[in-house]
């Protein structure tokens, strides 16, 4: 008998202590999740648009200097970078992309039959991704997210050379028509600056 109730006891006591620990982890999370975050600051912004081809990031097919006959190479047209092979980064080294929602979003609550379709087809667009903001870096530092309606969550990773002011970014599209289609519009930004 006093074998049993020893073993309660030792069960007891560390159910006890892992209740004790959850409530401590649940506490510093609500605390965490709750004041410590960065708010948002909200400004009008000018946007505009772009995309990676050649009329829009300023490069062209071949080289002078191979009497053009390298048409499968890109190098940089104008600027101080001109004549240089063009390799499709942003000025932060990363590749420009459009924002994706990701599975679980406003699109797939409004569409639920098209779920099944997405995550067998299209798995890679399971989580959400943001999208490059080009935007003056002396405001702004690559990093810095930025919440923009009508295009969604994207992050300071490139530079324009017309980008100038706090007041001022350029988002990046996939295609030429998409941003055609933005234009120019003045709208709320939120703006998270990164630590």
């Amino acid at each position: 008998m006093k074998e049993d109730g020893s073993i309660h006891h030792i069960f007891f006591r560390y159910t006890q202590v892992y209740q004790k620990c959850l409530f401590f982890f649940l506490l510093m999370l609500c605390l965490f999740l709750g004041g410590c975050a960065k708010k948002p600051v909200s400004r009008m912004m000018e946007t505009t648009a772009y995309c990676g081809c050649s009329w829009c990031c300023s490069w062209e097919r071949g080289s002078w200097a191979y009497l053009k006959l390298d048409f499968w190479n890109r190098y940089v047209s104008k600027g101080k970078g001109a004549g240089r092979s063009y390799t499709g980064r942003t000025a932060s080294g990363t590749y420009p992309r459009e924002p994706q929602e990701g599975f679980f979003s406003l699109d797939s609550i409004q569409r639920p039959w098209v779920m099944p379709f997405r995550l067998i087809f299209f798995p890679w667009y399971f989580l959400p991704e943001d999208g490059t903001i080009a935007a003056d870096t002396k405001y702004y530092p690559f990093g810095t997210r930025m919440y923009i309606p009508g295009y969604g969550w994207g992050v300071v990773e490139d530079r324009g050379g017309a980008i100038n002011g706090p007041n001022r970014i350029d988002l990046y599209f996939d295609s030429h028509a998409d941003a055609l289609q933005w234009g120019r519009r003045k709208l709320p930004t939120s703006i998270i600056k990164p630590n």
